[in-house]
């Protein structure tokens, strides 16, 4: 991991290599990382990638004020969550992950106990997730903006796209729908002291990419197309449409929205949560018939559940309880709408 070279110095600020040096040390864990001959330390990391497999790339943004609340959201939740939703994507590509660059601004003043919360975080989601950190780069900033880039790895010709669906294919959702998006109202709705052990909060402040169900997938060869839902089913589902040039039937009442209290289903409308909600890191994906039947309710522990089919008409509609027919709006997650 290096420290951002100064635009108008010609010497490094001596707190930017203090600071590499925290994040060197939170991330110093000697046998963790088989695959990194060179990690955090000099200009570059050496990572070996492995015979027999296709490497897997993705990055994410993390930013203050889009993304995460610095008066809301604990900076532990805030570097555990920078990492795993950055994983989702490789789990969506039925991939696992090999190592991570952080690239790190933030402001003097949260240099401190902010950092080192941020840093705990995002080593016991390294640690969970087994997934190293090999380097990245900090410079300061007036709000902080995280971006992770993720490497993984698949068996050679095992990547799970998004173009492979075909009309007839089953369209199956892991885990339930709307948690996250629950989770965050109830955060802005609640201006006292956060309980992150509370479990409806627990999904939006840490969640758990699907990994070892994108890859027992893919080992299988079960699916012909995944995404993760990170912008809620209702944005993401047309992406796999598009890319596949199909359309998609759901049905209302097959979809697993969140279990909601009383008093906050006056408020929130848990169909319209697990719709367009984002966040949940859940996995979309699309199975050929032929192969529904080796489908189980539960792959390594989490629930899957048929709430679909894919259709030859590209449009995507939403078949009520009673049997009315409507397109399905796309309200999910948008950075450039208003």
């Amino acid at each position: 991991m290096k420290s951002a070279k100064p635009r108008r110095k010609t010497a490094k600020h001596p707190g930017e290599d203090a600071l590499v040096d925290r994040v060197r040390r939170a991330f110093s864990a000697p046998g963790s990382a088989s695959s990194l001959r060179i990690a955090i330390g000099d200009d570059a990391a050496v990572w070996r990638p492995t015979p027999g497999q296709e490497i897997i790339l993705t990055c994410d943004w993390f930013l203050e004020g889009t993304h995460f609340l610095l008066d809301r959201h604990p900076a532990h939740s805030v570097g555990w969550k920078a990492l795993a939703r950055a994983a989702s994507d490789l789990a969506a590509m039925g991939a696992e992950p090999r190592c991570f660059l952080l690239s790190l601004a933030l402001p003097v003043s949260l240099t401190g106990t902010w950092l080192e919360k941020f840093l705990r975080g995002l080593r016991a989601a390294s640690h969970n997730l087994n997934c190293p950190a090999a380097g990245g780069d900090t410079t300061r900033r007036d709000r902080v903006l995280i971006n992770l880039t993720v490497v993984g790895e698949c068996r050679d010709g095992r990547a799970i796209l998004r173009s492979g669906a075909r009309p007839g294919d089953a369209l199956f959702v892991s885990g339930r729908l709307g948690e996250a998006d629950y989770g965050l109202r109830l955060i802005q709705q609640n201006t006292g002291r956060l309980n992150s052990r509370d479990p409806h909060l627990r999904k939006h402040l840490y969640p758990q990419p699907r990994l070892a169900v994108g890859t027992w997938l893919a080992e299988r060869r079960l699916a012909s197309a995944m995404l993760d839902l990170s912008d809620g089913l209702s944005t993401d589902l047309p992406r796999l449409c598009q890319a596949s040039a199909v359309g998609a039937r759901l049905e209302a009442q097959r979809i697993p929205f969140p279990r909601i209290s009383k008093v906050d289903a006056r408020k929130f409308d848990p169909l319209s949560l697990a719709l367009h909600g984002g966040d949940d890191y859940e996995l979309l994906f699309t199975v050929p018939p032929k192969n529904i039947s080796q489908i189980p309710r539960r792959i390594v522990g989490v629930p899957v559940t048929l709430i679909g089919h894919i259709t030859r008409e590209k449009q995507i509609l939403l078949v009520a309880e009673n049997g009315n027919k409507s397109p399905l709006p796309q309200k999910g997650w948008d950075p450039f709408k208003k």
